[in-house]
């Protein structure tokens, strides 16, 4: 199946509208929510009866070959797994923590612990590889108090086992081919060696739709990241709901090449459940868009044409870029491609257009762009855009089971979520949990949306910022940082990798921009070895930033809509300090925060000519 005709592969948009007195707005989905799985254990079972010889899931092999397991497969080792993590008293609270990439292992693990009720956590492997300190991992642990610990490609994390060896009695598990002398480690062979049927099964049986799933950990921007308790409920329900806005997904099992890492909702729950749901092949992608890694994504990408491309917008930008001078990656690519699905950030205007002008010219169509919203706390999906829009930025309209409430504030529209896939609340925290909602039990995520058309509400929402990352300006003019970092991104590619919007209390905004360092190295015709600060200062980076502040300002004169000042940054956002995920968002306030000084720069009268001006 193809996507032309995108008219029969998606349900039909539809809304129902109720506006209160007070101007509160409440949305719901006119489609009831059919019944859901009582856990993601029942889809495995499924297809390991139904479809047993089916690959599920697959990695490369050190030889470069790819190697995986089928449904069958997958379901006698999670069995075996889950004998294992029961005969040695692993239980419910004694979650199985995982610290490491994604792997053909790493999915074994998650599977066994949720099939016999105990909750999976996943910690980003950055806390561990990145982190001079390893704060953050050291907090996560502690509180954890896990009964297993898995590792694979142990030799990397030994200082960060190093350092939370004194907070844990975890058993700690490494690959087979891990070297784990003097680490008092099991490898994971030897916990797949027995098959206890009965005593699986009766677990498994206990597990209900309010048995917690996973503990996935917010990215911790501002703190140490709080647990999101992921119910098998909210798991279950937002699958089915996609299902309903994606039938499509029942007629044809989806292949996915995926590297969104599984402690982030988007890769384990979005993805990963999608494809155990439906009976489709998920393989493992080693790469991901950064620098010397991306090669290994587009090398992957010449081995697997996907159904469905789910990615975060820099991923895209990198993608686009190859694409236009591969002609036989873009005939492999979209050979089989449904759909292209972007979410963690929003998409540059300009890469949408570029996508599905390149699509209409391979294809004679344009694949669908489409994109949904929500957050670890609604597992992920509240909305989804089940149709094509005429832009970018359209994040749809409520799934079966959701109530948005769009709760007037100032200029903007507030939202929050009720329904089955929002979480009960934070792991070990009452007080956050409490918080978190108002008097009428929605979720409060933060974010703003604004109608695409507001005389047709079925056109959708557009994501409207972050409520607490818009500022005012002297002028009392208020900022919608979102909305300006994608133009920023737009007019300055493509030397901004990513932007941090200043003017908090100032007479204008500015640009704290991240460089694309590969982009601008090109631009100034500069090899690997040339300093960062001679790139960034070079007069045809300098130039290519000062006109797009200048196009910027022209296609969008308020003051409220365009910078007046950018300088580029010599250094990349930092993990340790909570101003990038490993998923790549940029946070806002964690970097104007921690680089005030550049801030102060931007705006110093006796500035020189690292601020540019258009």
């Amino acid at each position: 199946m193809n996507s032309q005709g995108t008219g029969s592969i998606f349900a039909t948009p539809a809304v129902a509208l109720t506006e209160r007195d007070d101007g509160t707005i409440l949305l719901d989905n006119p489609v009831a929510l059919a019944p859901y799985a009582r856990c993601v254990g029942e889809y495995l079972e499924y297809w390991a009866e139904s479809a047993p010889d089916r690959e599920f899931i697959a990695q490369r092999s050190p030889a470069g070959l790819w190697q995986g397991l089928t449904y069958a497969q997958t379901l006698d080792k999670v069995q075996r797994l889950g004998t294992w993590l029961l005969k040695n008293r692993v239980t419910p609270d004694r979650p199985v923590c995982v610290l490491t990439d994604n792997s053909v292992d790493h999915a074994l693990l998650m599977l066994a612990a949720m099939h016999v009720g105990i909750p999976y956590a996943s910690i980003s492997p950055a806390y561990s590889l990145m982190s001079k300190d390893h704060e953050k991992l050291r907090n996560l642990v502690e509180r954890l108090n896990p009964g297993v610990i898995y590792v694979g490609g142990v030799a990397r994390f030994q200082a960060a086992l190093k350092s939370i060896e004194s907070l844990h009695q975890a058993q700690l598990v490494v690959a087979d081919e891990d070297a784990c002398e003097g680490l008092n480690a099991l490898r994971i062979s030897e916990m797949l060696m027995q098959s206890d049927l009965a005593l699986v099964n009766k677990a498994y049986a206990a597990v209900t739709p309010e048995t917690v799933a996973k503990i996935l950990f917010t990215s911790g921007s501002t703190g140490y990241p709080k647990g999101v308790l992921n119910t098998q409920r909210m798991l279950c329900s937002s699958q089915q709901a996609k299902e309903q806005v994606w039938p499509f997904l029942k007629e044809e099992p989806p292949i996915l090449l995926d590297w969104l890492p599984w402690n982030h909702t988007f890769g384990s729950n979005h993805n990963f459940n999608m494809v155990l749901k439906h009976g489709g092949t998920l393989y493992l992608d080693g790469g991901k868009p950064v620098p010397g890694l991306f090669e290994t994504s587009i090398a992957n990408l010449r081995d697997i044409a996907p159904t469905l491309y789910m990615n975060v917008p820099r991923a895209f930008d990198m993608l686009l870029a190859t694409l236009k001078t591969d002609t036989a990656l873009r005939k492999q690519f979209f050979s089989r491609l449904q759909l292209i699905f972007y979410a963690g950030a929003a998409l540059p205007q300009h890469l949408w257009d570029g996508l599905i002008e390149m699509s209409r010219a391979e294809l004679g169509y344009p694949v669908p762009m489409v994109t949904a919203w929500g957050s670890t706390e609604t597992s992920p999906l509240a909305t989804d855009c089940h149709f094509q829009a005429d832009r970018s930025g359209v994040i749809g309209l409520p799934v079966p089971g959701v109530t948005l409430k769009l709760a007037p504030g100032g200029d903007k529209l507030e939202v929050r979520v009720k329904g089955p896939v929002v979480t009960p609340g934070y792991f070990k925290q009452p007080d956050v949990t409490q918080a978190a909602f108002d008097e009428e039990g929605y979720y409060k995520i933060g974010d703003a949306v604004r109608f695409a058309d507001p005389q047709r509400p079925e056109a959708g929402l557009i994501f409207d910022g972050r409520v607490s990352e818009d500022f005012k300006l002297t002028t009392g003019t208020w900022v919608s940082v979102g909305n300006v970092r994608v133009k920023g991104l737009e007019y300055l590619a493509p030397v901004a990798q990513d932007i941090v919007v200043t003017g908090h209390d100032r007479d204008d905004i500015g640009f704290l921009v991240f460089p694309n360092f590969a982009a601008c190295r090109q631009l100034a015709g500069l090899d690997e070895g040339a300093p960062v600060s001679e790139v960034i200062a070079h007069p045809k980076v300098v130039e290519v930033v000062q006109q797009g502040l200048a196009r910027l300002k022209k296609a969008h004169p308020a003051s409220s809509t365009h910078a007046e000042r950018a300088s580029l940054l010599d250094s990349p956002p930092s993990v340790d300090d909570g101003e990038i995920t490993d998923k790549g968002y940029t946070n806002q306030r964690a970097v104007l925060q921690r680089r005030e000084m550049n801030v102060e720069a931007l705006y110093d009268s006796q500035s020189g000519p690292e601020v540019i001006r258009p």
